[in-house]
């Protein structure tokens, strides 16, 4: 029988593949982690992109960026009141989240265009590149932030306004809890994990917003230091976030892909009637987009119909198996024995 593949990508299969979480009350610890520990900028990924790139993604990322550039337009007004160098530092964070929206907007407009003859895999790379841009955006707001705490630690200068600086810690966190509530919402009802994890790392930065009002409370209670340190812990956090970003960021352009997949695929492909076996396995993302590439060993009596009518089998099973996978490059290949 003469060997065969089969590029199964174009057959339009739309298999939408959220991950429901159970109906079981996650244990307390659980959830408090979830709400005080940084969560990646890109987390499932605000880079990873697992963000879908339909009208109602596109949609919350839009008006997720208006909230958080309009939560920060307003605490920097409130800095040049008060001279806070927390509340600085807060606002260099919210406006460093808003902008990260601009170039993940663009790289998930651009990664809708059909593919070409130059582009034979289209364009969702796009979404890779807006990664770097996106930690370089989170660097550099820690930079600012940390230079401006550091600054003020080495020249103590007063803060104005306690009252005002603990307002805006408050508007700091409403904006972002409200973008968190709208981002998880839509996140889970188009299966995006990313937009779901995005929302909850905007809940995390709503709690660093009122680390704010405590340094506010801190200087108020006659330790004017309490500012500078704030900001640094802010700093801190901002860290938290670009260490978690940037390792995404670099797993994805070294096209690295979750173990447990590649493990479900090769299940999923040896499950099915007929295959004798799976080699040669090998998946990518293209953007938000799943490829697989393998080889099926099948009967090496198989007529070239038959062996056709496998791999479509094969490439079905895995659709509806494998999250975010859109293609199946499958190669049949006789048995030995």
């Amino acid at each position: 029988m003469a060997e065969q593949a089969h590029d199964h990508g174009g057959h339009g299969h739309a298999h939408g593949h959220g991950h429901e979480e159970s109906g079981r009350l996650s244990p307390l610890w659980h959830r408090l982690r979830h709400l005080i520990t940084p969560h990646s900028h890109d987390s499932a990924d605000r880079v990873d992109t697992a963000l879908e790139t339909s009208k109602r993604g596109i949609r919350a990322l839009t008006w997720s960026f208006a909230v958080l550039f309009g939560t920060a337009v307003v605490q920097l007004a409130l800095v040049l009141v008060t001279g806070s160098v927390a509340l600085l530092g807060d606002t260099i964070h919210n406006f460093a989240d808003a902008l990260t929206a601009l170039p993940l907007g663009i790289a998930f407009l651009l990664g809708r265009r059909a593919a070409t003859r130059r582009y034979t895999y289209g364009l969702g790379r796009a979404e890779d590149l807006a990664g770097v841009v996106v930690v370089l955006l989170i660097a550099g707001s820690a930079a600012l932030a940390g230079y401006e705490a550091v600054l003020r630690l080495i020249n103590p200068q007063p803060v104005q306004h306690l009252w005002v600086v603990a307002a805006a810690g408050v508007v700091g966190f409403a904006g972002n809890e409200l973008v968190a509530r709208y981002r998880i919402t839509v996140g889970r009802q188009i299966g995006s994990a990313a937009l779901v994890a995005d929302g909850l790392h905007a809940r995390t930065d709503g709690f660093t917003s009122l680390a704010v009002v405590l340094g506010a409370i801190g200087v108020g209670l006659g330790f004017p230091a309490a500012d500078p340190i704030i900001g640094l812990v802010i700093t801190v956090a901002i860290l938290f976030v670009l260490r978690d970003a940037a390792k995404e960021v670099f797993r994805r352009l070294m096209d690295a892909v979750d173990p447990d997949t590649v493990d479900l695929a090769e299940q999923t492909a040896r499950a099915i009637p007929g295959v004798r076996d799976v080699t040669d396995l090998r998946m990518r993302w293209i953007g938000h987009a799943l490829r697989a590439e393998l080889a099926v060993q099948v009967d090496a009596d198989l007529t070239v119909k038959e062996a056709h009518q496998l791999t479509d089998e094969v490439e079905d099973r895995l659709l509806d198996a494998v999250p975010r996978l859109t293609a199946a490059a499958i190669h049949t290949e006789p048995a030995a024995g």
